[in-house]
């Protein structure tokens, strides 16, 4: 006869099996968590550079013989100089400060020190003159950017060897980019112009900034804040509380259940076809990335709000009517704050999954090179934009390494946006939790 207290096989090789089984879960999660961390580690150690830009910072003397040949100070006439002069005006200065410095400069020419400074930065110090014609004659302080190999070298994306096979750089520029480090010229520090600037062009990657995709993303979330929350809402209150059920709304769900699975590209063909080519709507604008995403967002709110509106217990409605309320008064009064912590947790989770999406807004033209912000909203929503998605993929197919830093960079700024808005699902989640 076997003691309780002692094992047979079969327990044994139960508890065996349990054990093991505790330790797939443990290797799973440890793994799980690894990849994590390394996909982490890889983005941010590629991305925070990013943050950080190589500017150059010495007097500019704004010659009114250059800018202004007229003599009359008028907006009008020195918009007719380009940026090829004010690029003169910024090397001519530069040459003039190392000059002052005494740096050696190894025989490099004007032109040299000319290819050391951004081409952005003649065109800011354009539009800073024409702003202000007061400053012609003067000489002022000036901050620029330096080029992208410059800032490359400091942050070791070229190297001395690499320089020698660069027709866009010199083994001779880094070192002079040393030596203006040294005699305070250069610093590098925090680039805010990473998040207002708009897109540059393939030959100025230390130029080109979010500024525009990150209104045009917040201006497609607006959209579908607007359109999917009161839509999706409603239609689940109607399925879950006051629809009949029947094969109709049988057909409905499923469909509904189905769209959710529909791969998102199919979204865009859709938002192409009847947003573009049949309403007439314009491309690469934020209303139609908004409406497709709307589209592609109402089933995943439709879902988590129908679930939430299930977990409210059947007896609150019942009491609700038995002392005389009506089926909306019910709903309105009772069920809908029991269920909105779970209905705000999927809207928000449903607005999370659409900003990342690129393939759909791929379709509708917003892979477009956009440098003009978009206005101020209701017309804004009509101009062109990009998004954020839509820009690291469109920064990863340009050639330039400097490029793939601002990819990475941006998706850790889309990813904070993601963080912040899961934060908030959790935060609401918890406020308005009641139990029962």
């Amino acid at each position: 006869m076997s003691s309780l207290f002692t094992q047979d096989k079969k327990t044994t090789a139960r508890n065996a099996a349990e054990k093991r089984f505790r330790a797939y879960g443990v290797v799973a999660i440890t793994l799980a968590l690894l990849a994590l961390v390394w996909l982490l580690i890889s983005i941010f150690g590629a991305g925070l550079p990013a943050f950080r830009q190589t500017f150059l910072t010495f007097p500019v003397t704004l010659d009114v013989a250059v800018l202004d040949k007229q003599g009359h100070a008028l907006p009008a006439e020195m918009a007719k100089v380009t940026t090829i002069g004010y690029g003169k005006v910024l090397a001519s200065s530069l040459a003039a400060e190392i000059a002052a410095q005494g740096i050696d400069t190894g025989g490099m020419t004007a032109k040299d020190l000319a290819d050391m400074i951004s081409e952005e930065s003649a065109a800011t110090l354009r539009n800073k003159v024409l702003g202000n014609p007061a400053l012609l004659g003067q000489t002022i302080s000036f901050t620029a950017l330096a080029n992208g190999r410059i800032d490359g070298f400091f942050k070791g994306r070229v190297t001395m060897e690499s320089a020698k096979l660069d027709k866009n750089t010199s083994p001779e520029k880094l070192v002079l980019a040393g030596k203006l480090r040294d005699a305070g010229i250069l610093s590098i520090r925090f680039n805010t112009g990473f998040l207002t600037m708009p897109d540059a062009s393939d030959k100025r990657p230390e130029a080109a900034g979010l500024g525009v995709a990150i209104i045009g993303s917040l201006y497609m979330m607006f959209v579908v804040l607007v359109l999917a929350l009161p839509i999706g809402v409603a239609a689940s209150v109607y399925l879950e509380e006051f629809a009949p059920k029947n094969r109709w709304t049988d057909l409905i769900e499923v469909n509904i259940a189905n769209l959710a699975a529909v791969p998102s590209i199919v979204y865009g063909i859709l938002g192409l076809a009847i947003f573009i080519n049949f309403a007439g709507l314009p491309q690469s604008a934020p209303i139609v990335g908004g409406l497709v995403l709307t589209l592609m967002t109402l089933p995943r709110i439709i879902i988590p709000t129908r679930a939430a509106l299930k977990a409210v217990p059947p007896s609150i409605r019942d009491a609700a009517l038995g002392i005389g309320a009506s089926k909306l008064q019910t709903v309105t009064h009772h069920v809908l704050p029991l269920a909105m912590p779970g209905i705000l947790t999927g809207t928000i989770i449903g607005l999370a999954q659409a900003l990342g999406e690129t393939a759909p807004l791929l379709l509708i033209g917003m892979v477009a090179f956009v440098r003009d912000f978009p206005g101020a909203p209701p017309s804004g929503l009509f101009d062109p934009a990009s998004a954020l998605p839509v820009q690291i993929y469109n920064w990863t197919q340009r050639s330039d390494p400097g490029f793939v830093e601002r990819a990475s960079g941006a998706i850790i700024v889309l990813l904070v946006f993601l963080i912040a808005m899961n934060t908030v699902a959790i935060i609401l989640r918890r406020k308005y939790e009641r139990r029962w």
